[in-house]
């Protein structure tokens, strides 16, 4: 109710639930008045508790009254509706009784985790995201905190989908080093690729430059067509790099390799000029907090890195 700024919602809804409650009580009490009288039932004994109708010689319309426990369940209901709504919110705007509300209910039971877990939090914090890796109970914990938060965009097995990354993989948009992945978790990022195809020219044009494009990286691709557009892939150079290999601080992709993020035939990268592409990676940071975010990050790196190995890196580009 707090997103409906005029009162008239607050009394639309008051007045609905007030009115339902009433009208089953009033549908109750209606019913438990049928009675048959003693003369109605010497004049027809035969039709007691029926309408009168029959089908195929034995198929008679009952009228009987509703059984009195199931009526009384019913009013059971309607009470405990009206003992609700007086102690809890449930009346437009009113908080009830005991003013409880959602939103405090789970600040509470945020609370309570924190003061639970926050101080081991606090103390990976402290350690090398690295380290963190190796630590078999930060890693159970990252994995919990990865499924809850993370997997509906990169899967549960971390390999993504389309416009999905792989985070299983050493190809990394904005690098993948656990200071950079701890970054992303915290601030976001937002991909943009712009649409092309006013600045290629004609469709011809952005035939040829798919071709050459999907050549870079060893697909299938018409070598005249690739040889025609490798000079209008200029256009493209000032993000992707004249040799195609993309560049971490602007998040472009290295188009060398066989690594796709929307696909990698002719037809795709032909869309992806024409249309452009947007992505974001929401932010954590305030949602999560540092603590959660370091071992989330540790587990993240862990995925495409072994964590006992006393060298591990991964910045190759994506």
């Amino acid at each position: 109710m707090s997103d409906f700024y005029s009162p008239f919602w607050n009394i639309y809804i008051v007045v609905l639930t007030v009115l339902s409650i009433l009208g089953c009580g009033l549908l109750l009490w209606s019913q438990s008045r049928i009675k048959v009288s003693a003369e109605e039932a010497k004049k027809a004994p035969d039709q007691i508790g029926t309408t009168g109708h029959v089908w195929d010689e034995d198929l008679t319309e009952l009228n009987t009254p509703m059984p009195r426990w199931w009526m009384g369940l019913f009013w059971l209901t309607i009470f405990f509706s009206v003992a609700y709504l007086v102690l809890y919110p449930g009346l437009g705007t009113n908080k009830g009784q005991y003013g409880w509300s959602s939103a405090d209910a789970y600040k509470k039971e945020l609370a309570a985790a924190d003061a639970e877990y926050g101080p081991q939090f606090a103390q990976y914090l402290k350690t090398d995201i690295k380290v963190v890796a190796a630590d078999p109970k930060a890693h159970a914990m990252g994995e919990r905190l990865f499924l809850t938060y993370c997997s509906q965009c990169h899967g549960s097995d971390a390999r993504g989908n389309k416009g999905f990354p792989n985070l299983t993989d050493t190809d990394w948009l904005h690098g993948g080093t656990p200071d950079k992945i701890k970054e992303t978790i915290m601030g976001g990022r937002h991909g943009q690729m712009p649409v092309m195809a006013g600045a290629l020219g004609s469709e011809e044009d952005v035939a040829n430059v798919a071709h050459y494009v999907v050549s870079l990286s060893g697909g299938t691709a018409d070598p005249v067509k690739a040889t025609l557009g490798k000079p209008k892939f200029a256009a493209c150079a000032a993000c992707h790099g004249a040799d195609g290999k993309g560049m971490q601080a602007l998040g472009s992709p290295n188009l060398t390799d066989k690594t796709w993020l929307y696909g990698g035939s002719v037809e795709t990268v032909m869309e992806t000029i024409r249309k452009g592409r947007s992505g974001t990676m929401p932010a954590f940071g305030d949602f999560l907090g540092e603590g959660k975010a370091h071992v989330l990050a540790a587990y993240v790196w862990s995925l495409s890195n072994d964590p006992t190995a006393k060298t591990a890196d991964t910045t190759a580009a994506k």
